[in-house]
């Protein structure tokens, strides 16, 4: 028996890891390495005479109270391409129309506007939103849905609108600025963060079809006469993640839809320490009401090969040391591979850095902690495709609405 003998079952195990792995890495390096190429943030843009009146902003609310303030500040302090304000309150009980009604009283752009009841198969956020743009001013040329837990800088409108125009795009989403603060939020929010960016690379990256376009429905910008065609929020009214699945839509339609790095225009802050991250942002991070289950499936297994098993695999190694001799030629490119991801993911959080604000965040250094939640980020997404949710944004459905999948109309 040579020093280099390997088990067969364990050498079959490792064959079978490879035979994933190495395909999987080869296509998530080739959407990294796109990004040596991309346009790096968006940056601010004064508006222009000729954008008078052409922006409508719809923001949705349910009980928002107290994280609305920021939003409302920012908006009101938008310049003259903003026509008008929809705040679409889905009867709010914790003060917030108390807020809009005041910021009404300063900001006439202001108006309150209270949604009807669920219609069956929608979902309280696009029905919000659908509500918004069928009130908003047919004169306005474009309508910008906003969240009401972001905080959008003034150019922010005057920006999407400025490029739109300058490159020709029907639609623009944004990336934010996450603001973090507690440390189970430090911990696993970026490696959720993560398995977009693997899935569909960063922002600014040209999608090789619709079912590969991204979208972030906190800031999206479209032209009026496309959501007319698209009659407004319909075909993702079903949809718990209404943004890209219009958007991917839109783009099955024949329209030129942008996802741009937005950092520099947008903040939110969306949910507060580990378990409200891993409750509300983890629920429809897998996307599956806006893709086939094919591509959900096979999705899960590329961030299983190169974000959930590196982890497990080097630790594993070394319980199994005894017969994984590191002169067998497998146990050399599996530890080889996993143990190049592992370094990969903590560069990833240099480069993803300027996506967070943590200037109020209590224990910095465990942002750089955050691939050892990889794994755990990755049984998440698991976890979210095989349930519908029941319960969102304030609103509990006792039946999961209709979902509506990418297709041309």
């Amino acid at each position: 028996m040579t020093n280099d003998f390997l088990p067969v079952w364990i050498g079959a195990l490792i064959l079978l890891i490879l035979i994933v792995q190495i395909p999987a890495s080869l296509i998530v390096l080739s959407r990294l390495f796109k990004a040596l190429n991309r346009r790096f943030l968006l940056q601010p843009q004064p508006p222009t005479p000729g954008l008078l009146g052409t922006v409508s902003i719809v923001v949705p609310t349910l009980n928002e109270a107290e994280r609305i303030s920021p939003c409302l500040s920012g908006l009101t302090r938008a310049s003259y391409e903003v026509r008008e304000i929809l705040v679409v309150d889905s009867r709010s009980t914790d003060g917030t129309r108390e807020m809009v009604e005041t910021a009404a009283q300063r900001d006439p752009r202001f108006r309150l506007i209270t949604d009807d009841p669920l219609p069956t198969g929608w979902v309280g956020r696009p029905w919000a939103l659908h509500t918004g743009f069928l009130h908003s001013s047919p004169k306005s040329e474009w309508v910008l849905g906003i969240d009401a837990d972001t905080q959008p800088s003034p150019a922010l409108a005057a920006t999407l609108v400025n490029t739109a125009i300058a490159e020709n795009y029907d639609l623009i989403s944004l990336s934010c600025r996450f603001i973090l603060k507690y440390p189970g939020e430090l911990w696993l929010q970026p490696a959720l963060l993560i398995t977009l960016i693997y899935r569909f690379g960063p922002p600014d990256i040209n999608p090789t079809s619709p079912e590969r376009v991204m979208a972030n429905g906190q800031c999206f910008l479209c032209r009026r006469e496309v959501l007319e065609a698209m009659d407004g929020y319909t075909s993702a009214s079903g949809s718990f993640c209404d943004d890209v699945t219009l958007a991917r839509n839109i783009a099955a339609a024949g329209f030129k839809v942008g996802f741009l790095d937005g950092a520099n225009l947008l903040k939110v802050r969306m949910y507060d320490g580990f378990r409200d991250t891993w409750s509300g942002w983890g629920r429809s991070l897998d996307l599956k009401d806006a893709c086939s289950r094919g591509q959900l499936w096979g999705d899960l297994a590329l961030l299983l090969a190169v974000q959930g098993l590196p982890l497990p695999i080097l630790l594993l190694s070394l319980g199994f040391s005894g017969v994984m001799p590191l002169s067998n030629p497998l146990v050399l490119i599996l530890l080889g591979l996993n143990l190049f991801w592992i370094v990969v993911r903590f560069a990833l959080c240099g480069a993803i850095a300027q996506s967070y604000d943590l200037s109020v965040a209590k224990g910095k250094w465990i942002f750089w902690l955050s691939p050892l939640a990889d794994p755990l980020a990755v049984v998440r997404l698991f976890i979210s495709a095989n349930r519908k949710p029941t319960q969102w944004r304030g609103r509990t459905y006792d039946h999961s609405p209709v979902t509506q999948n990418p297709s041309p109309v």
